[in-house]
C-alpha cells in the first residue's frame, strides 16, 4: 500500500521554480470564426483571421475549438485528420504551420477532430515561430451532458479522452493547455501552475444554455 506522502505528491506534485518568461509584454489575439459545413471555406477563413491577427502585431494566436468542423458527433469522423501523417493528411494543421513560421508567431490551435488509427480526439496542437509542432493535447474530459428538454451531447460516443495533461514551452513564454470541458476540472490547472506555466489557454465552444452559467467564474478560478 501506498504512502500517504506518495499519495500526497501524486496529487499535488511539488511546485517547480518559476522560469523567467522569453518576454515581458505580448500581443494575443482570440479569433472567433463561424464555422460552416465547408472545411476548405473554414481553413480559409481560420488563415484570414490569423494573418488579421499578425498584422495588428499580436505574437500569440489562439483559435476556438473544433474550428474546421460543424460540432457533430456525425461530423468529427467525416472531418478528422491524421495530425502525426501531416501534410495532405491533416490541411488544417498545415496551415497552422505555415502560417506560424511564415508570421513568426506563435499558435494554439483551437482544436479539430483527430483520427489516430480506429480511434477520435478532439485535440489542439501548438506550433512555435519555427513552424514546427511544439505540443499536441487531447481533450482530457469529454462533454457528456442531459438537460431534458433542453441540450443533450455526448462527446463519448464517438471521441476518446486524452489522458495527460499538456505543458509546453514557448517563444513567449511556458503554456499550459486545455479545451473547453477541461476547465470545469481545476486540478489541470493546479498542476499546470505548479509546473511553472506562465499562461493558460483553454480554446472552447461552449453551449449558450450551460455555458453563461460558469464560463467566466471558472476562468477566474482557474487562475486563483
Amino acid at each position: 500500500m501506498a504512502s500517504s506522502s506518495v499519495a500526497e505528491q501524486a496529487r499535488a506534485p511539488p511546485a517547480l521554480p518559476l522560469p523567467t518568461p522569453p518576454v515581458d509584454k505580448f500581443k494575443i489575439a482570440l479569433c472567433q470564426i463561424t464555422v460552416t459545413p465547408d472545411k476548405e471555406r473554414n481553413i480559409a477563413h481560420a488563415r484570414s483571421k490569423i494573418q488579421e491577427a499578425a498584422a495588428k502585431g499580436a505574437k500569440l494566436v489562439l483559435l476556438p475549438e473544433i474550428w474546421n468542423s460543424p460540432y457533430s458527433n456525425d461530423c468529427f469522423p467525416v472531418y478528422a485528420e491524421d495530425i502525426d501523417a501531416g501534410g495532405d493528411a491533416s490541411p488544417s494543421t498545415a496551415m497552422l504551420s505555415q502560417l506560424s513560421r511564415d508570421l513568426n508567431i506563435t499558435i494554439v490551435g483551437g482544436s479539430i477532430p483527430e483520427r489516430s488509427g480506429d480511434r477520435f480526439f478532439n485535440t489542439c496542437c501548438v506550433f512555435g515561430t519555427d513552424g514546427n509542432l511544439k505540443a499536441k493535447h487531447r481533450k482530457i474530459h469529454l462533454f457528456d451532458i442531459d438537460i431534458p428538454g433542453k441540450i443533450t451531447f455526448m462527446e463519448s460516443k464517438t471521441l476518446t479522452a486524452g489522458e495527460t495533461p499538456t505543458i509546453v514551452d514557448t517563444e513567449v513564454g511556458r503554456i499550459g493547455i486545455g479545451i473547453c470541458y477541461d476547465i470545469q476540472f481545476q486540478e489541470l490547472a493546479m498542476i499546470y501552475a505548479a509546473r511553472g506555466a506562465h499562461l493558460l489557454c483553454y480554446p472552447g465552444a461552449f453551449n449558450m444554455t450551460t455555458g453563461p452559467l460558469h464560463w467566466e467564474l471558472l476562468q477566474r478560478a482557474s487562475c486563483m
